[in-house]
């Protein structure tokens, strides 16, 4: 016998709706951390159930039926309604034991966080940390992190959020790069020198050219979007490039040179969903960074 309507596994839904989002099920399983047989059962389950079909099953993805498409809307709404679930409890858990996940940038994840976490095990041992380096942003709303830092003001309904303060940028080079290169003096200096820039990124262009020094992409021989390897790259004597100020001259590899014009800050926050703001645990993880990452910021 069929089941009812009122009666949905909510794992058929999620799969369904996976599908839908991702176009495949390879791309929903991955999504899911599911298989793609399984996600392939339950999305059959769910229009066995409904006795509809949902999806056009084509060589190159899904594609939603006019009923699948329909649905998509109600299914959101379920796992809102899921996700609003988990938080509320969760955030009613009174003791302290637990884990908190943390997602933050992966230069903050390597070079910042590491020593601040290891202070945080030893003052309370009873805290399990999952820390999640991400540069993309985490959904709080789905638990995909309890806190999360980030560079910039989250703009999401329910969120919690605390501006601890910015970290300055500097320009920096290898002892390498500046003992093969010699160190630039003067504007025009500037032009004959090698750059690590980013591919995407246009802030350093614009000010360059807010310096009055009007560069294009082209004039960064070397570009890379993921910070880390972007910093490898200035710190294995690739070019001149930028970092966080803090980090640069704690590097006895690395020197700081003063370009003559100013650079952006980064804006450094702390977000939480406000359901789970006030969990014990949550709550002692947050005050312990802010705190810490306050110390870093102030030294910078």
């Amino acid at each position: 016998m069929e089941k009812p309507l009122t009666a949905f596994d909510w794992s058929l839904i999620q799969a369904f709706l996976a599908v839908a989002e991702e176009g495949s099920l390879s791309a929903a399983a991955r999504s899911l951390g599911a298989s793609q047989p399984t996600i392939g059962r339950q999305v059959h389950a769910l229009e066995a159930q409904l006795g509809a079909e949902l999806f056009l099953r084509r060589a190159r993805g899904y594609k939603l039926t006019e009923t699948g498409a329909a649905l998509v809307a109600p299914a959101r709404a379920m796992r809102e309604a899921v996700g609003q679930m988990a938080l509320t409890a969760a955030g009613r858990v009174a003791q302290l034991d637990g884990t908190v996940r943390i997602t933050a940038s992966d230069m903050m994840s390597v070079y910042n966080l590491p020593a601040i976490l290891a202070r945080l095990r030893e003052a309370e041992p009873q805290i399990a940390i999952e820390l999640y380096p991400s540069d993309h942003t985490s959904n709080l709303l789905y638990r995909e992190a309890d806190i999360a830092i980030r560079m910039y003001r989250p703009s999401q309904l329910d969120l919690v959020t605390q501006h601890l303060g910015d970290l300055s940028l500097s320009v920096f080079a290898s002892k390498s790069y500046l003992q093969r290169r010699g160190r630039p003096r003067s504007k025009e200096d500037i032009l004959e020198h090698d750059f690590v820039g980013y591919d995407q990124d246009s802030a350093i262009i614009e000010g360059f050219r807010a310096a009055g020094l009007p560069i294009t992409r082209d004039f960064f021989k070397m570009r890379c979007d993921h910070n880390i390897a972007n910093w490898a790259l200035v710190r294995g004597g690739c070019g001149i490039g930028f970092g966080q100020t803090n980090i640069g001259r704690a590097d006895p590899e690395m020197e700081e040179i003063d370009l003559g014009f100013p650079l952006p800050v980064l804006p450094v926050w702390l977000t939480a969903h406000e359901a789970m703001r006030h969990t014990p645990r949550i709550r002692r993880v947050w005050d312990m960074l802010a705190e810490e990452l306050r110390q870093i910021i102030k030294m910078a």
